[in-house]
């Protein structure tokens, strides 16, 4: 048995709308996302709240699946391996993920996570799967040195007084593990293309969010979630999980990875915007530097950069 996948197409050939208006819509809703689930996690309790939607994101990925025809099967010694990696890419991360937007402010959430492309670089070079000029090292101090702006500032009080510290520490292990589960599951991408590795080890790690949070959902009080948490729940589980791994996979396929990429770079940009539309996160200074720290270094770790087949899909789900 093996995965397959739609075979490719020419640039044209396919498309049903403008591959650069699809990534631009994911980059809005994951932009977006951080300000909704940090809204909702005031009524939802986090494990409660994650558990439900993957199962809600699970359900419409696989109704994708089966409407464009993608068969998601592996060859047997390679499934136990792809269970242990769905564990990490989303139980582990997403455990991490939650809580750490829960203990921290959206923005500061958004800049922690758009680290994952450095890490994954360093990564890599410690595997000796690329190499990089100085260029890019210096792109790799610059960014760490913007994270640690970032945390300086947070662990001095300049987010309106709240220590948010331990919430961004949390989201930087977030970004670890998917940086590790990104780097492990390379050949796996390569080999059985991205869309049916993702979701395999989503629809595993919706089996251990759902084991692991029962006792969360059982006390969970859903009678009393408002409207408005409940469809933070419906954007942060059908939009940014699941709609958002077709866009990207589209974006891919019709763009590459390298120009997708550059688009993902402005999440952040764009979740510091809306949660300071949203929640009232007026941008401090710190964050301002440290968020031109962080996108310079990542622009200039990007630069002559020799990869040997890194997986397309950088960037975590939300």
């Amino acid at each position: 048995m093996s995965a397959s996948q739609p075979r490719s197409t020419s640039s044209s050939e396919g498309r049903r709308f403008s591959p650069d208006l699809a990534i631009v819509l994911l980059v809005l809703i994951w932009g977006s996302n951080f300000s909704v689930v940090k809204s909702a996690l005031s009524e939802f309790n986090p494990l409660a709240f994650n558990a439900t939607r993957f199962v809600l994101a699970s359900a419409v990925l696989a109704v994708f699946l089966a409407i464009s025809g993608v068969r998601v099967r592996f060859p047997k010694q390679d499934v136990m391996r792809l269970v242990g990696l769905g564990l990490l890419g989303n139980v582990l991360y997403q455990g991490l993920f939650i809580y750490g937007i829960d203990g921290t402010r959206a923005g500061n959430a958004a800049l922690m996570l758009s680290t994952v492309p450095l890490i994954v670089t360093v990564l890599s070079v410690a595997l000796k799967h690329e190499t990089i000029s100085r260029a890019g090292w210096a792109g790799v101090v610059l960014s760490i040195s913007g994270i640690v702006v970032i945390l300086w500032g947070s662990s001095r009080g300049l987010s309106f007084g709240s220590d948010t510290i331990r919430g961004d520490l949390i989201m930087l292990g977030s970004a670890l593990a998917w940086s590790v589960y990104t780097v492990l599951s390379s050949p796996y991408v390569q080999k059985y293309g991205t869309l049916p590795v993702t979701a395999f080890t989503m629809w595993i790690g919706t089996v251990g969010l759902v084991a692991v949070s029962t006792p969360a959902l059982l006390a969970q009080d859903w009678i009393s979630i408002t409207p408005g948490a409940w469809g933070g729940l419906v954007f942060s589980g059908a939009f940014s999980l699941a709609l958002a791994y077709i866009l990207w996979y589209y974006g891919i396929r019709h763009l590459g990875s390298s120009r997708t990429a550059v688009y993902s770079n402005t999440v952040p940009v764009v979740a510091l915007l809306v949660a300071w539309l949203t929640l009232g996160e007026v941008p401090t200074m710190v964050q301002v530097v440290g968020t031109v720290m962080i996108l310079g270094g990542i622009g200039l770790a990007r630069l002559r950069r020799k990869p040997v087949e890194l997986p397309e899909d950088l960037l975590p789900p939300e």
